[in-house]
């Protein structure tokens, strides 16, 4: 999905977006969708795509390109975790370190089903990265008190983290 080759400009010719909604709005007969209709697919990994003259674009990056001019240097994040919600008062641009303080869920590769959780021997550990430094918060009985742990460090060490967890 490439972000080189189309300007603000263009993408106003094609497209309206609507801040408040976070959706584009298609100006022109694009894909087959008639003008006013709402453009963009939702892609498997829950993004929205946006194809605009044969290339793909992610819904949120067209959107920092829309209102700032310019295409994001950095990783844009979503603040509140949802994929699809691109108004823009819900982007910002994190390095990938901040970015990776606003999970919510674990990796794939974790086994417990409880973020910042390990496995260790018969109880679970709790740990946090901050600033590329693991830090271990301790052993607990259950994975459930290893997760609450995790969530009170998280609340204090990771400034980006999702509000409300």
């Amino acid at each position: 999905m490439n972000s080189s080759t189309l300007t603000t400009d263009r993408l106003k010719e094609l497209l309206h977006y609507d801040e408040n909604t976070g959706l584009f709005y298609a100006k022109t007969t694009i894909a087959n969708r008639a003008v006013g209709s709402i453009a963009g697919t939702k892609h498997s990994n829950g993004y929205t795509v946006i194809a605009v003259a044969g290339t793909r674009y992610f819904a949120h990056r067209l959107a920092w390109l829309y209102v700032n001019g310019s295409w994001p240097i950095g990783t844009l994040d979503h603040i509140n975790i949802d994929k699809s919600d691109n108004r823009i008062s819900n982007l910002r641009v994190l390095s990938n370190e901040e970015n990776i303080q606003n999970r919510s869920s674990p990796s794939k590769h974790n086994t417990t089903g409880y973020l910042g959780v390990i496995k260790n021997g018969s109880r679970w550990g709790a740990k946090i990265t901050v600033s590329k430094k693991r830090i271990y918060i301790g052993s607990f009985d259950t994975p459930h008190e290893a997760h609450c742990a995790y969530l009170g460090a998280k609340s204090v060490l990771h400034q980006f983290a999702p509000k409300g967890m």
